[in-house]
């Protein structure tokens, strides 16, 4: 009889084959011979996602699962961690639970900064700035070390979350409210795709780069010195440009980005909140299209069950200091993180 390492060199064997059934087949064979064997359930997990195209909602609940399993067993494995956080937001469309995972992780790897930044971008998208703002300053705080591609994350993610601290609280959109300001931008957009940040710029830049080209001869003149002149002119238009499209893009765009708030939040808690005529505009259906195939089949869902928000709902939020228990600093019993439950208006 074949045992759990033999499947696993299988496995191994056919997907360098090409043969990727055949090799989850085989890993399959292996976790069930031995279900304690952590490598076999990592390659289930990847080969579930190898063609993205086809990561449909079982392929990336089956690839999550797999790493559960991986993190059960070996603790310590961050790529798990990472993962199946990822899985659960960008995939999935589970915020809450990718929270909640992420505070396990830090549990167990307290000195890793991927969990606070992975955290603070899902807090961010979620709209609460200050628990993001909270997550950044800690790394600083706990003094984490922090790679190339994390440095240039946190700081877009602090530029973000400080530009919304700097605006009145009562202006960052919160779908769970019935009444609010932000619906009413969606109303009167709903019919109206998403302004491509490209547009935008061929529209209120370019005109002014084909207007300094044609005049540059005459303001500074052939040669060499009139070339360099020329160019400082237009590099000059194009960063004033770009500045200007990215703040106009912003704007004009809101009400999609609250838009996708609602159905990340609808996504996330399994409850609706979306207005019927608002579903069916041409708004809604353009960003469901955009999204990742298993979010949408299981988003459908979601929306076809019709479970309305209840009227005590309340976010959950992970105990985000709850990895100190395990580094002994603080004791157990302290209050969690808590925030203003729903009232429907």
């Amino acid at each position: 009889m074949m045992n759990a390492e033999d499947h696993y060199l299988d496995a191994i064997a056919a997907e360098d084959e090409g043969d990727i059934e055949g090799a989850l087949e085989s890993a399959r064979a292996a976790v069930k011979a031995d279900p304690s064997h952590a490598e076999s359930w990592w390659m289930i997990s990847s080969l579930e996602l190898s063609d993205k195209s086809q990561a449909d909602l079982g392929r990336a609940s089956r690839s999550l699962n797999a790493c559960r399993k991986v993190v059960a067993l070996e603790p310590s494995r961050v790529d798990a961690w990472v993962r199946g956080g990822r899985l659960m937001a960008d995939e999935l469309g589970l915020y809450e639970d990718a929270l909640f995972w992420w505070q396990e992780c830090r549990e167990v790897a307290p000195f890793e900064s991927v969990p606070l930044v992975e955290q603070a971008a899902i807090l961010t998208d979620m709209g609460f700035y200050d628990k993001a703002m909270d997550r950044l300053a800690a790394i600083q705080e706990e003094n984490l070390d922090v790679g190339t591609t994390q440095f240039t994350r946190i700081s877009r993610l602090h530029a973000l979350v400080s530009k919304a601290a700097e605006q009145d609280e009562g202006n960052h959109f919160r779908p769970w409210e019935k009444n609010h300001n932000g619906w009413n931008a969606i109303h009167s957009r709903r019919n109206k795709g998403p302004v491509s940040e490209n547009l935008i710029f061929m529209m209120t830049t370019v005109p002014f780069l084909m207007m300094e080209v044609f005049i540059s001869r005459a303001l500074f003149g052939d040669g060499w010195t009139g070339f360099c002149l020329t160019s400082i002119m237009i590099l000059i238009t194009v960063i004033m440009g770009m500045r200007f499209t990215r703040g106009l893009f912003q704007k004009v765009n809101r009400p999609a980005f609250n838009l996708l708030r609602a159905m990340d939040f609808e996504a996330s808690t399994a409850k609706l909140v979306i207005p019927d005529d608002v579903r069916d505009s041409r708004l809604y259906l353009f960003l469901v299209g955009r999204r990742a195939r298993a979010y949408q089949e299981r988003y459908s869902k979601i929306v076809l069950a019709g479970k309305p928000l209840p009227r005590n709902w309340k976010p959950r939020l992970p105990d985000f200091d709850s990895h100190l228990d395990e580094i002994g600093i603080i004791e157990e019993g302290e209050d969690s993180n808590e925030l203003p439950g729903f009232e429907e208006e």
